[in-house]
């Protein structure tokens, strides 16, 4: 339900906020300390606890929700004994480490490769022994973002690959996976996960003398190395840094640790200061893989106090003594590593929370001067809730402002002094647990109440930046989006339907300049990436259905191609998929036996079961082609789903490809051939499209010479209708997502468990994505089956583009399998599957 939002202050505002139903004793609280994790696949897990009121006790939740249909929230009893007090997800997304007070470690996996649906599959316990800092062993894979370079062409420049080696190598290199945990009595666990399923443990102490940690965090450095610092809690107290060491002797691991170089903070040693913050309230490293720089949080009840600092190599200086024993030249000079103070806040309001930055900024200034035109992306801030509700982005090394967010609680003037504001009376509701998306346009806080709030962050952060210069970043972060494969939902938070257009072509234009191989690498993605794009613009609304089917014809052409085996084992190097495609493209003949005679048929000999298996994506190409053509005549209107495909060469070539292929099948078995229903009963409707489709192809084979189609070839195309029944294309349902509602930038308010719009109507899961018209047949959108008006078969739909189709395989014929593993883990688009209620009234 859109309402007014909380004044714009400063490049943050709420898009939205979705909270658990009112009742008179609400059940779910928040636990304390309440954990949020955000993944790279844009997934969101926060815990709650559950209270039991018959039997009075706390029951710890895990919730994971997608950001585009927060309302669908997965809650699972976590089945952890104590209070859970870190959450991490894996490198990919796929997993979920949780940790406990009882030193419970837990890995939860998706079921089936749905994001609704995980399990808890392995594990590992320090008894009895709270958990205070957790993260999943490095896998050596580290990028590097130039911003500085966001106007080079190449992608080789702008992101670079970092050489960074893992924690722990199997045979070959390849990284091993595993956990490592800090605990609060000054052990150090790691877990490892062995390839047949095995987890190899092992503990020590990270020094001889042990003692209490309050506060941990992990790192990791380019040697593979893993360093841990640690905090008793008290500001009195050193800041302590180890280095572990993990390595596997005899199918054990073992672990070695080394006392680094430790820190106090400042405000402890400034007389202004000492004794003001008694506390460490938070200790972070800047980034996972960046060990030299850390964040420190001093706090006292009202205000606290902000550090970064830096470990340095410096000279070690040397006595003259010495000096005039044994001078000292150049790179002979001792070395020592020292931290040193970065920067510092002046006094704030108490600090509740802490999120940091995923992008792998590349900073080559390590002076904190930064070039003019990316002073202000988003990448470079880290945030900073406070006690009064407000959300703060820093510089991550100057922790100079860079935007602010007041919430309700706490809207005032910027220039008003923290210390001269009145009190409220009664606790502020303020974040108590807050991420940062992985572009850092996205900030998610779960509250004091258990309210999770989706705030957006400008990518001019507030600043008067020219449009060119915002669509830059956007741009930049959506090329980093399609070079790693994290998903670009917080990207699109800010797509204004004016920017659609110019962002789509810039894509396209960045894409062409790359070389062959990382354009074919980058394909599909880019076709998916153009899609999502399109769906937030009325004009370019159409051009969505013409994208996820190209998605699909690449799949399907991959696959049917991939079926073809050479007739003799010592052929030359090219496959007879790529055969097919140089003749077709050389052989212009509109007759499709005269293409058909230049192939080596034995190549397209299959099994009788295969090709009947294959019959419902025969179809689809056949229908699809009928539908273009027939759609020739029409083709003034872009607003008509297929009208891309019109001056798309390079899809026309596929779909020809296809033709052939079809053909040369249907001699094989006839009924595995599309199914046109004709008003002759001698019209050879295959021939008849090949050669239409071909005159069509010639106009736009060359991409830079499109010529118009001739007043034959329309004329023969406005006859189709007369010789065969056009079909109708199942294009994929309109997506029920909440980005489309989040344009006019105002605040929708959700609840847990029920979809925006049915207030009063609970679902269990989700919209019924099937629902395009009442009554309408459903239809399985990837095996292209009928699945009849009122399903019994559990279905699976897209979190993304809403494509469905059934969870379990109907087919077990080997081609199938084949076809249905290239959208298995993700849909064709990219997106995470989510399981579909079986209720489809």
């Amino acid at each position: 339900v859109p309402s007014r939002a909380p004044s714009r202050a400063g490049g943050m505002d709420l898009a939205y906020v979705c909270e658990w139903e009112k009742k008179p004793k609400s059940n779910h609280c928040p636990s304390i300390p309440l954990v949020c994790a955000w993944s790279c696949r844009n997934l969101i897990a926060f815990t709650t606890d559950l209270r039991n009121e018959e039997e009075k006790d706390l029951t710890h939740m895990v919730h994971i929700i997608d950001t585009e249909h927060p309302w669908d929230v997965y809650s699972v009893n976590s089945g952890h004994t104590e209070v859970i007090t870190c959450l991490e997800w894996d490198q990919s997304g796929s997993r979920l480490l949780s940790a406990d007070a009882d030193g419970h470690i837990k890995c939860w996996s998706m079921t089936d490769h749905l994001a609704n649906s995980w399990e808890n599959t392995v594990g590992s316990v320090v008894e009895g022994d709270p958990v205070v800092a957790l993260s999943w062993l490095h896998n050596g894979v580290k990028l590097a973002l130039h911003v500085e370079k966001s106007g080079a062409s190449n992608f080789g420049e702008k992101f670079s690959r970092v050489k960074f080696s893992p924690s722990l190598t199997l045979f070959g290199g390849k990284p091993m996976e595993g956990w490592i945990a800090v605990t609060i009595s000054g052990l150090v666990t790691v877990s490892l996960l062995k390839p047949n399923g095995q987890v190899l443990t092992a503990t020590e102490s990270l020094c001889r003398l042990r003692c209490r940690v309050a506060l941990a965090d992990v790192a990791f450095t380019g040697g593979g190395n893993i360093v841990v610092a640690t905090s008793d809690g008290s500001s009195t107290s050193p800041v302590q840094f180890y280095k572990v060491c993990v390595s596997v002797v005899n199918e054990k691991c073992k672990i070695d640790t080394e006392i680094l170089p430790s820190l106090f903070m400042r405000c402890t040693t400034d007389p202004a200061r000492k004794d003001k913050y008694p506390a460490i309230t938070h200790l972070k490293f800047l980034a996972r893989d960046m060990s030299e720089q850390v964040l420190l949080c001093a706090s006292n009840q009202n205000n606290s106090i902000v550090e970064c600092w830096s470990l340095r190599k410096e000279g070690l200086p040397v006595n003259n003594i010495f000096q005039q024993i044994s001078p000292v030249v150049g790179d002979k000079q001792p070395m020592i590593l020292k931290w040193r103070i970065l920067s510092a806040t002046n006094d704030l309001d108490r600090v509740s929370a802490v999120a940091l930055p995923k992008l792998p900024i590349s900073l080559t200034n390590t002076d904190l001067k930064v070039a003019n035109d990316t002073k202000f992306f988003p990448g470079l801030g880290l945030a900073l809730a406070f006690h009064d509700g407000s959300v703060h982005i820093v510089h991550r090394l100057s922790l100079q402002m860079m935007a602010v967010f007041y919430g309700s609680s706490s809207q005032r003037p910027v220039d008003e002094p923290t210390l001269k504001r009145p009190r409220t009376a009664g606790p502020l509701v303020h974040f108590k647990a807050m991420q940062l998306s992985w572009t850092s346009l996205a900030l998610a806080g779960v509250d004091s109440h258990g309210k999770l709030s989706m705030l957006r962050i400008s990518p001019s952060m507030g600043h008067v930046l020219d449009m060119n210069m915002s669509l830059r970043h956007l741009l930049f972060l959506l090329e980093y989006c399609m070079v790693t494969g994290y998903d670009w939902w917080d990207i699109l938070l800010h797509v204004q339907p004016s920017m659609v257009q110019n962002l789509v072509e810039k894509l396209h234009e960045e894409y062409m300049r790359q070389n062959a191989a990382l354009q074919q690498v980058l394909s599909t993605r880019i076709v998916a990436m153009k899609a999502s794009l399109c769906k937030l613009s009325s004009s370019t609304i159409a051009r969505v259905c013409d994208y996820h089917a190209k998605l699909f014809l690449i799949a399907i052409s991959c696959t049917l191609k991939s079926l073809l085996r050479p007739h003799f084992l010592n052929t030359p190097d090219k496959s007879p998929g790529d055969r097919l495609t140089e003749i077709c493209s050389k052989i212009t003949d509109v007759d499709i036996d005269k293409v058909m005679i230049n192939l080596k048929t034995e190549e397209f000999v299959l099994e009788m079961t295969t090709l009947q298996s294959l019959q419902q994506l025969i179809q689809w190409v056949g229908d699809f082609v009928l539908y273009l053509l027939a759609s020739l005549p029409n083709q003034g209107s872009p607003v008509r789903p297929g009208h891309s495909f019109l001056r798309d060469g390079a899809s026309l070539g596929m779909f020809r490809e296809l033709m052939v292929v079809i053909r040369i099948w249907g001699l094989l078995k006839p009924s595995c051939l599309p199914v046109y229903t004709a008003t002759s009963d001698t019209q050879d409707s295959m021939s008849l499209l090949f050669r239409l489709l071909t005159k069509l192809w010639l106009c736009c084979r060359e991409e830079n010479h499109i010529t118009e189609p001739d007043d034959a070839l329309i004329d023969e195309c406005c006859l189709l209708p007369s010789q065969l029944l056009i079909p109708n294309i199942d294009w994929l349902p309109i997506n029920d997502g909440i980005i489309s509602k989040l344009q006019n930038k105002q605040l929708v308010r959700l609840q847990f468990g029920k979809a925006p719009g049915l207030v009063g109507h609970t679902v269990s899961s989700q919209f019924d994505a099937f629902v395009r018209a009442p009554g309408q047949p459903k239809i399985d959108h990837l095996r292209r089956l009928h699945l009849g008006a009122y399903p019994t078969e559990e279905c699976k739909s897209c979190t993304r583009c809403g494509c469905v189709t059934m969870l379990k395989s109907p087919n077990k014929v080997t081609a199938v399998k084949q076809w249905e593993q290239r959208w298995i883990k993700n849909c064709l688009c990219g997106g995470l599957w989510r399981r579909m209620p079986l209720s489809y009234s």
